[in-house]
């Protein structure tokens, strides 16, 4: 996502109204901030993005490429000094329209890699649920080299972790493990397609977790299981041998052990 000539980025995230004396702006102050969170949110968010930065982007600097979704974005520059002025330049644009770039959430990043290799006190960010940072990779010939890459972003997997534990899985001992692949599965996927597109091994941890709450379903639903957690782990294990694509994340190999 990051272009192979950015050298920074100036990482905006939530942009938030500011009110000011008028009743109009309060109105309308009003009835944003309790949609925020909401569906409507982000459409809320983007409508007026486009205006107030897309389209200005576009006319007043065509040649710096930028990232944006609803109220967060990334403005990718070539120096240090295009990102300070960059961000100078975002600050000003946004009071004129009446809205401020979060003191806490916004800075200059510098994009870390085997070619750019200056110390910096900020070298990673997180945008659209992936962490952005230097990683050690393998180009096309298996030598090994630093990348600026994203991949799964922590308070991500949290959240993928969490979903996971409000399924409550390991209580259902009703159903069968084809039960719990056709009800749970399309979730899964959903988010390997999407976490797993850049950097696939950081998600490999929270997959494991999903494992975890697979064998604990299998101790509590058989009787031979209860008590055993490694006997339980081989169980399943072998039917992800023999049974490969029930889960989607078995069908990357993200298995128990089967002894």
């Amino acid at each position: 996502m990051c272009h192979n000539y950015t050298t920074f980025c100036v990482i905006s995230q939530a942009l938030f109204f500011v009110p000011n004396s008028g009743i109009s702006h309060r109105l309308f102050k009003f009835k944003v901030i309790y949609c925020v969170g909401g569906v409507i949110s982000p459409l809320l968010a983007n409508l007026f993005m486009h205006y107030v930065f897309d389209k200005w982007m576009g006319r007043n600097y065509p040649e710096v490429p930028f990232c944006r979704y609803a109220d967060d974005g990334v403005v990718h520059c070539r120096t240090e000094e295009e990102a300070l002025r960059m961000k100078e330049v975002l600050e000003a644009r946004f009071k004129e329209c009446h809205l401020e770039l979060h003191p806490e959430k916004t800075g200059v990043i510098y994009c870390k890699d085997e070619d750019r290799r200056k110390e910096h006190l900020h070298t990673g960010f997180d945008f659209l649920g992936f962490t952005f940072r230097p990683r050690r990779s393998k180009n096309r010939w298996g030598k090994p080299f630093i990348n600026f890459s994203p991949a799964v972003s922590n308070e991500a997997g949290k959240a993928i972790r969490q979903e996971a534990r409000r399924w409550k899985l390991h209580l259902r001992s009703d159903k069968s493990l084809e039960d719990l692949s056709r009800m749970f599965s399309p979730v899964v996927r959903g988010w390997i397609n999407y976490y797993g597109s850049f950097y696939k091994s950081a998600l490999y941890p929270t997959l494991r977790h999903l494992n975890g709450t697979l064998i604990r379903w299998a101790m509590r639903k058989f009787k031979r299981l209860r008590r055993h957690r490694k006997r339980a782990e081989y169980w399943l294990g072998r039917i992800a041998q023999r049974q490969p694509r029930l889960f989607p994340h078995w069908q990357m190999g993200v298995r128990p052990a089967a002894g």
